[in-house]
């Protein structure tokens, strides 16, 4: 972009995408960086494997269960107020996580945490929206914004490595506060205050609890599932409840005027798969960070900081390739882009089931590197998809549905794939490397793992070919324009 043609006005609505983008950044790297504390939070809290496993999934199954929740309040709210409400929110819950004494108040710090990215996340996509008019300066707003949590992902094994190693595990959640801190901030000075959707009913809290307890009901069977048995009573009842709140929730919604999820959106194509490609990309996007670094460090006994180097240009190659992402959106719409990076992500995938127990990273980055970067070209599109398929009253609603799809398939990645990796595998090994005969074993779960991903990327490929061309749905008109001076206001 020539300096000539950037404005004041735009410089102050990049600097409000980079703000976002940051509080996305800190809200993802969370799902990361702790894994590779665990060991030392073990040993100070004495606390077991279950409880361990709970430390990862209690931030991202709140963060899931209240997605959709948190986006329609943002439309009534104020998304500047919420957003800035979210990162205080997960700052006091990273607070009292760096301070607990125990694990159940970690796990209660944790669960705060949660409710922060939950409030901060979903508006974001409709402040930027609303402040860039131009539909391809809006798409490459996208692709910077989607970068920061491809970013995360790549950064989070690393930067915990290095903060366990320097600082002590306490500082994985302690560094989160002035970090907050810093966002409140620049969020005061730089978003701008984007108009309220006009309500018309309450807000839908029977809703919103039907959605949360069906999200949270599935996602616990899920994580819980290969530790108590795919068959126990709490398991089935779970699940039962789950489906049972989905359907429940399905026919309230239908009956409401002003619903908190508008079902019928799911009837329009482009909503439908590009939501769909999401919960498949993150599934298998995030399986593969986890399991890579643990095969990385269990298998082949190397440190937390070089197992994160040795899955960083998944991450890397990511990022790079989401920036390309948003100028090719803009230039030629959003079904090639997306379709090109399902295709190469899936067939990367697929080439890493020529890994082996002693397999060195020389003979496999590139493949990491190749899965990384088709994530990359397919997330800025399905995102734009998404939003653009709506009109401007719902697009809270459809980031918050998106995001919530998106942690969605984040939790069924680690868990399932964790079920197929483990399937096999008598021990996990709390960090220590396995012995000669479950090394075989978790590769060979592995290897099972890597075909669910690599079929189900290649799956959403097809859906991807036939995405109907969607014109990306106008912003307020010049005139009327978010300014964004308006966020000193």
């Amino acid at each position: 972009m020539s300096k000539e043609r950037t404005t004041p006005t735009e410089r102050g609505a990049w600097l409000a995408v980079l703000v976002l983008a940051g509080g996305l950044f800190a809200a993802v790297v969370s799902t990361t960086v702790v894994s590779v504390a665990l060991p030392s939070i073990g040993r100070s809290l004495h606390a077991g494997p279950s409880q361990l496993q709970w430390i990862v999934d209690a931030y991202v199954l709140v963060y899931a269960s209240l997605l959709v929740a948190g986006g329609v309040l943002g439309d009534r709210r104020g998304r500047k107020g919420l957003f800035m409400l979210g990162v205080a929110v997960f700052g006091a819950g990273s607070l009292l996580t760096g301070l607990a004494t125990g694990t159940p108040l970690l796990l209660a710090g944790r669960v705060v945490q949660g409710i922060g990215p939950a409030l901060l996340v979903p508006g974001s996509l409709t402040v930027i929206r609303a402040v860039f008019d131009d539909p391809r300066k809006r798409a490459v707003a996208i692709g910077l914004w989607s970068t920061s949590s491809g970013l995360a992902l790549a950064v989070g094994p690393v930067l915990g490595g290095l903060i366990v190693d320097a600082l002590g595990w306490r500082w994985v959640f302690l560094l989160n506060v002035p970090l907050s801190v810093l966002l409140v901030l620049l969020a005061a000075r730089f978003i701008p205050r984007v108009p309220r959707v006009a309500a018309r009913s309450r807000f839908d809290w029977a809703g919103a609890a039907l959605s949360t307890a069906a999200v949270a009901a599935v996602a616990y069977a899920t994580i819980e599932g290969r530790e108590r048995g795919w068959g126990s009573t709490a398991i089935v009842a779970a699940l039962a409840a789950g489906v049972a709140a989905l359907t429940a929730f399905v026919l309230w919604e239908r009956r409401r005027t002003e619903p908190l999820v508008d079902v019928r959106l799911f009837k329009r194509p482009a909503f439908t798969i590009a939501n769909t490609a999401a919960l498949v990309v993150f599934f298998s996007f995030v399986g593969a960070i986890v399991y890579f670094s643990v095969y990385f460090q269990q298998v082949q006994g190397r440190s937390p900081i070089e197992a994160g180097l040795d899955v960083a240009p998944i991450g890397v190659a990511f990022a790079l390739a989401a920036q390309v992402s948003g100028r090719l959106v803009a230039r030629i719409g959003a079904r090639v882009p997306m379709l090109l990076g399902l295709l190469l992500s899936g067939a990367a995938t697929l080439g890493l089931l020529r890994l082996g127990t002693d397999t060195g990273i020389g003979a496999i980055w590139w493949d990491f590197a190749l899965a990384g970067a088709g994530i990359g070209l397919c997330l800025t599109p399905m995102t734009a998809t998404a939003v653009a398929a709506v009109g401007a009253e719902r697009a809270g609603m459809a980031s918050a549905v998106h995001n919530a799809l998106r942690q969605l398939g984040q939790v069924l990645g680690v868990a399932v794939l964790g079920a197929l990796v483990y399937a096999r595998t008598s021990a996990q090994g709390g960090g220590r490397r396995l012995g000669v005969a479950q090394q075989a074993a978790f590769v060979d779960g592995l290897h099972h793992a890597v075909w669910v991903c690599g079929l189900a990327l290649l799956a959403a490929a097809v859906l991807a070919a036939f995405l109907p061309k969607v014109r990306p749905a106008a912003a307020p008109p010049a005139k009327a324009a978010v300014p964004v001076a308006a966020a000193r206001g």
